[in-house]
């Protein structure tokens, strides 16, 4: 007998990965410099990164994020998964 069940409630996998064909012309956070405060485009929406942090086992950056209309706390996020705001600043 499996110890997991069939249901609703369970996360599926796809809504936990950017769709970056739903904002053209943003850009993958994969190969980007970030700095605190930089603005990006996350699974739950836009954020701010508040800490950025090693790196994850697909070399992209680890990014403390917290959302901008501040419904939940911070959290973290590979950079890889994560879109650059159009035009933004190349941090310093």
């Amino acid at each position: 007998m499996s110890t997991y069940s069939h249901s609703s409630r369970r996360i599926h996998p796809d809504t936990l990965k950017i769709d970056s064909a739903s904002h053209p012309g943003w850009e993958s956070g994969t190969e980007h410099t970030f700095s605190v405060g930089e603005q990006v485009f996350c699974t739950e929406g836009l954020g701010e990164v508040i800490r950025v942090l090693g790196r994850t086992q697909n070399g992209s950056r680890l990014l403390e994020l917290r959302l901008a209309d501040g419904r939940r706390e911070s959290f973290f996020a590979a950079a890889s998964n994560i879109l650059i705001v159009p035009g933004a600043p190349a941090a310093r």
